[in-house]
């Protein structure tokens, strides 16, 4: 923690950096105060009591706003679209050659794909805005007519995603860090003390179940101090393990070009352990989180016993049976697409490269791929880890609120590691002093 401090305090010191920065700061100032303009044309209260009803995935989809959702504001929907195309791209990547070529073209390829998304993003953002105020239909208030609200609902929500993907974009080319990522980091720094005040009111919720009033309190500060250790111990945990990677030997060959020697040198390939960051848990949440938001949606006040099942489905315990196998999943199934064994080996044949007690070719991908494989089984450990047990126990001691402490830390702690790392590699660049100084 403290060389990130450091890393900052550095940085700032240097005009091309601050510069960045200071840019950087002025986006993320107008993204919180756009955070404030309310939506028209609904109602807030009744808005807010329908989306709680959603269940985490609505929690989810709050954070990722920075509390827009909840607060009904032109910002309700974050970047969440914009989350949902990327993703989709990546996956379609894969499985369509044209798309697969344009991402080996380099740069050009790139803006194509980006602005392929940014299409996506629009289509996306307003099917989102529609299922939005079709779901919250009762809270539409009734000073213009049902359909012009509605109109007028559906292009704030969408043009207020637009907008923040612009946001993003800006940091992007101007910035530094990635915008989007710094937008959700936004978001959720600002909730820190609506969660902390959160939790301090379970605290005195635990303590009024006791008769004994100063045994109460006792028990309610210890509550909230442990609560507050717990979380600060998760986020050193976080740090520590998206720092930690596997590193695999390589060595290079010697080459000799006339009367020089070229290569000969050790090097490793890093290989970290939670290469997938917190895609797995944001895939699991909202499949196992939509059945009960579509119930709640469509069938509210049904004593069917599928319904009813579905619909208290978030609280038994075989929710939780679907969480742990379903992280597991999607950690491989992500590595899976975005992890290619067999190109780092090819890419270590043609520079010469290869893994001491290994051939080169077909049993260096393998190797790689076992590694890989290995390191999944303990990143999806510790997605588990982190996302389950302060969901338990907040089950537990009824602090409902300690739940968010999972994802949001693996959030917050991966974009300010990512953060940090583009700083320092910047900084390196800025003092690095050739042979003609």
């Amino acid at each position: 923690m403290k060389g990130m401090f450091d890393t900052l305090v550095n940085a700032f010191r240097l005009p091309d950096l601050r510069k960045k920065l200071m840019f950087t700061l002025f986006i993320l100032a107008i993204y919180m105060v756009g955070g404030l303009i309310p939506c028209p044309a609904i109602n807030r209260t009744e808005f807010h009591s329908i989306v709680s009803n959603w269940g985490q995935i609505g929690s989810l989809m709050d954070i990722i706003a920075g509390g827009g959702l909840y607060a009904v504001t032109i910002f309700a929907m974050g970047i969440t679209p914009y989350i949902n195309s990327s993703i989709i791209i990546q996956l379609l990547t894969v499985a369509i050659p044209a798309l697969e070529n344009l991402a080996k073209e380099g740069e050009e390829g790139r803006k194509k794909i980006q602005k392929i998304t940014r299409y996506m993003t629009v289509g996306l953002a307003f099917m989102q805005a529609s299922f939005f105020t079709y779901a919250t239909r009762s809270a539409i208030t009734g000073y213009l007519p049902k359909w012009l609200s509605a109109i007028l609902i559906i292009l704030t929500f969408t043009a207020g995603t637009c907008f923040v993907v612009f946001l993003g974009e800006r940091i992007n080319e101007k910035g530094i860090g990635n915008g989007v990522s710094l937008i959700i980091f936004a978001g959720i720094v600002i909730r820190i003390p609506e969660m902390a005040k959160q939790l301090y009111f379970d605290a005195l919720d635990i303590a009024g179940r006791f008769k004994n009033g100063a045994l109460g309190n006792t028990v309610g500060i210890l509550a909230f101090i442990l609560v507050s250790l717990f979380s600060i111990a998760t986020i050193i945990f976080c740090v520590y393990v998206q720092n930690a990677e596997r590193r695999v030997p390589v060595q290079y060959s010697k080459k000799v070009v006339g009367r020089k020697v070229y290569g000969g040198q050790n090097t490793y390939i890093p290989l970290k352990v939670n290469q997938s960051s917190v895609m797995p848990v944001i895939f699991t949440m909202s499949i196992l989180s939509l059945p009960s938001t579509i119930v709640a949606i469509f069938f509210p006040n049904s004593n069917n016993i599928v319904v009813k099942w579905f619909r208290d489905f978030g609280g038994s315990p075989f929710y939780y049976v679907a969480y742990f196998f379903c992280i597991f999943a999607f950690v491989f199934f992500y590595s899976m697409i975005q992890f290619n064994p067999i190109e780092i080996s090819q890419n270590l044949q043609k520079n010469g490269g290869f893994i001491p007690g290994v051939r080169p070719g077909r049993p260096t991908s393998e190797f790689i791929a076992k590694v890989a494989n290995r390191l999944n089984w303990c990143d999806a450990c510790f997605l588990c880890i982190v996302v389950l047990i302060p969901t338990l126990l907040g089950k537990l001691t009824g602090m409902e609120g300690v739940w968010f402490a999972g994802t949001s830390v693996l959030i917050m702690t991966g974009v300010a590691n990512d953060l940090v790392q583009q700083i320092e590699s910047q900084m390196v660049t800025h003092n690095y002093k050739g042979f003609l100084d």
